[in-house]
């Protein structure tokens, strides 16, 4: 039997305000195409499906599309909830679906009720264990003094294990497969995941799932291999740039008569790369070294000495798709604490350094100006008898503090 393991689509993500459905619906062809071209009997998608618990109504059109495209490419599919999903939404009609091909696991009732397939070797195995957030389910599990993820996935895990045990005594001959949202100590955050850690510690052992022929991670966004059975598929797509250089994919996992014989990653078509682009922001618009990037999503940071105006108008002139613009003024010397940095130095000269460090130097009129209204703040300072006014001396108010 052949399974494509996938997990982490956040259907109705946005990526800095931009919508991604169309990225997501291309992505999900994409992936359809996989399950065709390496005839895949079986998808398993390891949580996070939607972004949200109540996902937009699009969002849900999407979800609808993928599964009968990949359904028409001849898998069935096998689905459990993560941190980001509804369980009571994602499992509605769970019943109902089964008979069309889509077993949907979003409850502890069901986490040892396996779905049931059979290749030429005989059963296999699908347990579906969804995200359990401890103090929701601890009671349910039978472990009331559960604080942790340790501690329910723990259960859980033991709930599978007696339901394959009782199966072997029964004289079946199975392998088995358990699909989990969870942190599992080895993994690396990508960053755009949301924390699933309310109140308790959220990392788990790989070896918390034991006892079974392969286990098909979701949570963490970057594919990864913990050990040769235990593995992320990682996201659908980058959903941050720090994911940028990630290659996205699905793993292939091919089962034997006594498990499993193959475990290979399978990369998605880049849909729309990430770029972080550093430079002015007429080197940006104008440097042909920037050119491979002028379809992708852009992040860019602007080193000009002044602040560009309207700057995200201009990017977007040539880079359609920049969705966020910083600006990093170019510094010279150290960074020096508040203390030093305003000692000995007047009102004027620290408002004309702000004016500066956040725009650019301020002109002559403006310092006039300035002078002016702190004369009206602070009183009519007294003359030194120079002919100079003395203006109020924050450094040294702060030296006395």
């Amino acid at each position: 039997m052949r399974v494509l393991h996938t997990s982490d689509w956040h259907l109705g993500r946005t990526f800095h305000g931009v919508e991604l459905l169309d990225d997501q619906r291309r992505a999900l062809a994409h992936l359809a195409g996989i399950v065709a071209d390496e005839a895949v009997d079986v998808v398993v998608v390891a949580g996070d499906v939607y972004d949200r618990s109540v996902p937009p109504a699009d969002a849900v059109r999407v979800y609808d599309d993928g599964l009968a495209a990949i359904a028409a490419a001849g898998a069935r599919i096998v689905i459990t909830s993560g941190n980001h999903d509804s369980p009571t939404r994602l499992g509605a009609g769970s019943s109902f679906a089964a008979a069309g091909g889509l077993h949907l696991r979003t409850t502890v009732a069901d986490l040892d009720r396996p779905v049931s397939l059979s290749d030429e070797f005989g059963e296999v195995l699908i347990y579906g264990i969804p995200y359990l957030e401890p103090d929701s389910v601890r009671t349910e599990l039978g472990v009331d003094a559960a604080r942790g993820h340790a501690a329910v996935l723990g259960a859980a895990m033991d709930r599978v294990r007696a339901d394959l045990g009782d199966r072997v005594a029964r004289g079946h001959a199975v392998r088995s497969l358990v699909a989990a949202h969870a942190f599992v100590v080895g993994g690396v955050a990508a960053g755009s995941e949301r924390s699933i850690s309310v109140g308790g510690v959220e990392t788990v052992s790989a070896a918390t799932f034991a006892g079974v022929d392969y286990v098909a991670l979701g949570h963490l966004h970057s594919p990864q291999r913990l050990t040769e059975t235990v593995r992320y598929s990682g996201s659908l797509l980058p959903y941050s740039f720090g994911e940028r250089t990630h290659r996205k994919s699905v793993s292939i996992v091919d089962l034997g008569a006594d498990g499993v014989t193959e475990v290979r990653a399978v990369e998605l078509p880049t849909v729309r790369g990430l770029s972080s682009l550093t430079g002015t922001l007429d080197d940006l618009l104008a440097d042909d070294s920037f050119a491979h990037a002028e379809e992708d999503y852009i992040e860019a940071t602007l080193t000009d000495v002044t602040r560009p105006i309207d700057a995200m108008r201009r990017l977007r002139e040539r880079f359609p798709y920049a969705v966020h613009v910083q600006w990093d003024r170019p510094h010279v010397g150290d960074r020096l604490d508040y203390r030093s940095r305003v000692a000995g130095r007047n009102d004027a000269d620290i408002i004309a350094s702000f004016v500066a460090d956040v725009r650019d130097d301020p002109t002559a009129g403006e310092r006039r100006l300035v002078e002016a209204a702190l004369r009206a703040v602070v009183g009519e300072p007294e003359a030194d008898g120079s002919g100079e006014w003395m203006l109020f001396d924050v450094g040294s108010l702060a030296d006395s503090a």
